[in-house]
């Protein structure tokens, strides 16, 4: 019985010791643990990735003849080809191609982003929303999906549960968001952390409509003509003839292989 009544208090010393700790030293313990389960900020990644990931962008931006960092940035995402142009522009310039990245992952198909759960990465002119330097894919960019167009559509259709939470960040898996791999999502992190989120520009397009339509896919609710009109004459700023990488001449013809970059 004696021993039985010492476990009893010993507990409940515990159990005061352990409330004293957490009231009196929560700002001790708990900073450690938020940086245990990865609480890093944009700053911290700035300064990590930061050196080199200017250091592999400048040269790009010293060709285009384009400050560092600019005044703004276009990212321009044509799902089809699976390629990511980088466009950016210094005060009241005009829009100067900067590089392309490879897409090594976005899941779907052609067609606007309807529901929660379709794996779709939605097409429209959209905007970043915040960076997430704590990512499980190394590091994230928000896109603005719903916008007010995706929400006015939704309506109309009688549609809920839009989905959300999508990304461009690193590594080369994705549902319904787009994976650039960890290189060049830290240059883009870095590029938009030091341009400002609120200046960037996110286009995204079942195809490169610059040089042909865009023709609405089968299946696909009938304002997305409407749609697709709205991302080509978002694309207007951005001549295709420009990007080095591009297919397409200034004429709009297909390139020939010797001239294909």
């Amino acid at each position: 019985m004696r021993r039985r009544h010492t476990l009893v208090v010993i507990a409940a010393l515990l159990v005061i010791a352990g409330g004293a700790f957490l009231a009196v030293g929560r700002s001790l313990w708990y900073p450690l643990f938020l940086q245990i389960t990865g609480a890093r900020t944009v700053a911290d990644v700035v300064a990590r990735y930061g050196p080199d990931a200017r250091a592999r962008l400048r040269p790009h931006f010293a060709k285009a003849r384009v400050a560092y960092p600019p005044k703004d940035i276009a990212m321009l995402v044509f799902k089809h080809e699976k390629r990511f142009a980088l466009w950016a522009r210094n005060d009241a310039g005009a829009w100067r191609f900067i590089r392309n990245y490879p897409i090594l992952a976005a899941s779907g198909v052609a067609g606007p982003k309807l529901r929660e759960g379709d794996s779709q990465v939605p097409e429209g002119v959209y905007r970043i929303e915040h960076l997430n330097p704590n990512s499980s894919y190394h590091l994230s960019m928000k896109v603005n999906y719903p916008n007010a167009f995706d929400r006015r559509m939704a309506k109309s259709d009688g549609r809920t549960r839009l989905g959300g939470d999508i990304f461009i960040h690193g590594k080369n898996v994705s549902v319904g968001c787009v994976a650039l791999g960890d290189r060049a999502i830290e240059e883009l992190f870095t590029l938009v952390a030091e341009t400002g989120h609120a200046r960037v520009r996110v286009i995204i397009a079942p195809h490169d409509v610059r040089g042909r339509g865009a023709a609405v896919p089968r299946g696909a609710p009938s304002w997305t003509a409407e749609l697709y009109r709205t991302v080509a004459a978002a694309l207007v700023e951005f001549p295709v003839w420009a990007e080095s990488d591009s297919a397409i001449d200034v004429r709009g013809m297909t390139k020939g292989p010797k001239t294909f970059k």
